[in-house]
């Protein structure tokens, strides 16, 4: 039998995790090249010598050392630092996970499609900051992307054996997250432990805060865009409660299909490590009867302001949504850092990209227009951020 060999980028979140939970439970079909983490070097070195990686790499070159000690009698190589991180995607394996959070694993993926692996994708940042360019180094090499959000994944399924002339529209879900039904008025004074706390899904801080934000939905819709390579008047939004389906996909047939699946990433990671088969998974199989029904409502860009910052990018191109993300990021550090409330946050992220679509200053609309090269998104990812941090503080003072 020949082993596959594989790479998790990002294994200590949830993603990364999930994956781990599922390689662990058939480990002797899998040969482990590298895992990749952040700050909790104990979850990453345990898992490394679980799984017998031939490295484990933190992001941190601070905690190499820790690494080290951690790792000590195993034999499984320690690294540190963004080089490390670059060079252990670029390890020869058949498949990676990419599940490192933010516009940080743009550069890793890249690296991972660049041997020809099938990159897993979680990293939404990738295809929201640099699609065109993701997608032409997969071509150059022969790489194939396969979607691990529960909601492209769901899409990706639906397509299977169609043709993607006849599709009208993509009707992506969301749960609404954790201020779904607050009154708009209290939004504002939302806390940051509130914010953290997801109705449905186990995910980490920074997900879940944009999950009750909508700033999730709204990097889906353009990973959407990038993805399937449709229209932005043919991707929809609806509010489903349940977090039983997570897409559907509208034929010009009138025909809608859905997928429906218990709220568990193991199935979208699940369908990318196996794929083009199914195997047996180990998540819930929903009752019907039990569940009763399914709810639906419009969403609404008043408490949601990011979806409508997202069809402006969208409508934008160009490098508008590597704009878009930093600004987000930066923003949601604000208001995990106590600096600015939740609302706030759409407030920054539009601050931004107005400055981006303007002439002259240090961000502007020529950065946006610039072609896509991995140079020039590091260059506007940069300045976006500047100009996040500056309005942040202008909100501040």
């Amino acid at each position: 039998m020949t082993k596959r060999r594989v790479s998790i980028l990002g294994a200590t979140g949830s993603i990364g995790q999930n994956t781990i939970d599922l390689i662990a439970r058939d480990p002797d079909h899998y040969d482990v090249v590298a895992l990749t983490g952040a700050r909790n070097i104990g979850q990453l070195a345990r898992d490394a010598i679980k799984l017998n990686a031939d490295i484990a790499v933190t992001a941190h070159d601070d905690l190499l050392d820790d690494l080290r000690a951690a790792l000590a009698g195993s034999g499984v190589q320690a690294a540190a630092g963004q080089a490390a991180l670059d060079e252990a995607a670029a390890r020869p394996a058949d498949w990676v996970m990419s599940a490192i959070v933010g516009a940080a694993g743009l550069a890793p993926g890249m690296a991972a499609l660049a041997q020809g692996a099938t990159l897993a994708l979680a990293n939404k940042e990738s295809l929201v900051c640099a699609g065109a360019l993701i997608k032409a180094t997969a071509a150059t090499h022969g790489a194939r992307i396969l979607p691990v959000d529960s909601e492209h994944s769901a899409v990706f399924q639906a397509l299977i054996g169609e043709n993607i002339a006849a599709v009208e529209r993509i009707i992506i879900t969301a749960s609404g997250g954790a201020f779904r039904d607050w009154p708009i008025a209290d939004l504002a004074n939302a806390s940051l432990a509130q914010a953290s706390s997801h109705p449905n899904w186990d995910m980490g801080q920074r997900i879940t805060i944009d999950s009750a934000s909508m700033f999730n939905k709204a990097m889906e819709l353009i990973e959407t865009r990038e993805f399937f390579e449709v229209s932005p008047s043919q991707i929809e939004t609806v509010v489903h409660p349940e977090s039983m389906i997570h897409a559907l996909v509208g034929f010009n047939d009138g025909a809608l299909m859905a997928h429906v699946g218990p709220p568990d990433m193991r199935h979208a990671i699940g369908f990318a490590l196996h794929w083009p088969t199914r195997k047996t998974l180990p998540v819930a199989r929903l009752d019907l009867v039990q569940i009763g029904a399914l709810t639906f409502r419009a969403p609404d860009e008043t408490r949601w302001p990011a979806l409508r910052l997202a069809r402006e990018v969208m409508e934008r191109g160009g490098m508008a949504g590597a704009v878009f993300n930093a600004a987000k990021e930066i923003a949601l550090d604000g208001f995990i850092g106590g600096h600015i409330q939740f609302t706030q946050m759409a407030d920054i992220v539009a601050v931004v990209l107005d400055t981006a679509n303007r002439d002259g200053g240090a961000l502007n609309a020529s950065h946006i227009d610039a072609t896509m090269t991995l140079d020039n998104v590091r260059e506007v990812n940069h300045l976006a951020r500047k100009a996040a941090q500056a309005a942040i503080k202008n909100r501040a003072g």
